[in-house]
């Protein structure tokens, strides 16, 4: 495995914010992956900032809160250094914990955003994200309240997650949008048709999550069945019965180029997203998340490792041949939109 170096900083669209070139999701340290230890997750943190990590992910559906709490003390403690985002629209129900719903409203934004910020102890949210869209609610709408946040000095730049892209020339043609945090990976290349030449047109960051395919790319299991019973992944198409077992066989390359190059899987992975920046000729910041400073060191080593146009090559066909969606109901995301 390569040894971490401090992360070099790019862009956060056209607001005047340099993030580093890696950033980190911090939704597992809540839930969704299995039980948590606060206290090596609160390292982690730590550790990521003195490895040149300033850009760190949040959402308010995380823990139905709890992540933006979790969060207060390490923000508030490191407030110059840390670029902090967090995200509004997925509504949760306390007694149905399956329970998804999407709130674009006016009236929901304003309080989401003061829910936020009272969690968060802070005066100013760096990067607040629409987490998902109502089709229901003109985006123009959407965003001019976002506007209004950005005016009020509750907000300073604004993102999107999930749109396409004509969603986001609507959205930046009433406000500029500094980021779109969208899946993207070896597994998953949806945003390539739509909204990556969209970012790249309008000078928008591109924030991938999920650039690990949920740590599926790592290695780190092969199947659902492998996984904490309160795990969310045992229940994505990806990861069980006979889809489990053909995605699989298709991460050879991925091992194999690893082998060659004496580094991780995960790390080929990363480098992989890392590469699409001069592909597609945009600032792209992936937010891989994880709980444990040992993951961290490794996935910030990968932000500064080149992938060969040979290696590039071996590791082009695997997208199109993943089975199953990315998740059970893909209507939480831009899928029959684009």
């Amino acid at each position: 495995m390569t040894t971490p170096a401090a992360l070099p900083a790019t862009p956060l669209g056209s607001d005047g914010i340099r993030v580093g070139i890696q950033g980190l999701g911090c939704m597992g340290m809540s839930e969704f992956y299995g039980p948590t230890d606060r206290a090596e997750s609160r390292a982690t943190l730590d550790r990521a900032l003195e490895l040149g990590v300033t850009l760190f992910d949040t959402a308010d559906i995380y823990g139905s809160g709890d992540n933006e709490e979790f969060l207060a003390d390490f923000v508030r403690a490191n407030r110059e250094q840390i670029t902090l985002a967090t995200k509004f629209a997925i509504v949760r129900k306390p007694d149905d914990i399956h329970y998804r719903g999407i709130d674009n409203s006016p009236g929901y934004i304003r309080g989401a955003v003061d829910a936020s910020l009272r969690r968060l102890g802070i005066d100013t949210i760096d990067l607040y994200y629409m987490h998902r869209r109502d089709p229901a609610v003109p985006i123009e709408e959407t965003v001019g309240v976002m506007a209004e946040l950005v005016r009020a000095g509750k907000v300073r730049a604004l993102g999107l997650s999930e749109v396409t892209g004509d969603e986001l020339r609507a959205a930046h043609a009433v406000h500029p949008i500094a980021a779109v945090q969208s899946e993207w990976s070896l597994f998953s290349r949806d945003v390539e048709r739509t909204a990556v030449p969209a970012a790249a047109e309008l000078g928008v960051t591109f924030v991938p999550y999920s650039p690990l395919g949920r740590g599926f790319l790592t290695g780190s299991f092969a199947r659902a069945d492998d996984l904490n019973d309160t795990d969310f992944r045992r229940h994505m198409p990806r990861f069980t019965g006979t889809n489990a077992a053909h995605n699989i066989a298709l991460l050879a390359p991925v091992h194999a180029i690893a082998e060659d190059r004496g580094i991780t899987p995960a790390q080929v992975a990363l480098a992989w997203v890392h590469s699409r920046a001069q592909e597609h000729g945009l600032p792209v910041v992936p937010i891989p998340g994880t709980r444990k400073r040992s993951r961290l060191a490794e996935n910030v080593a990968a932000a500064t490792v080149g992938l060969t146009s040979a290696e590039l090559g071996r590791l082009e066909p695997i997208a199109e041949q993943v089975a199953g969606p990315r998740y059970a109901d893909m209507s939480f995301t831009s899928a029959g939109r684009e």
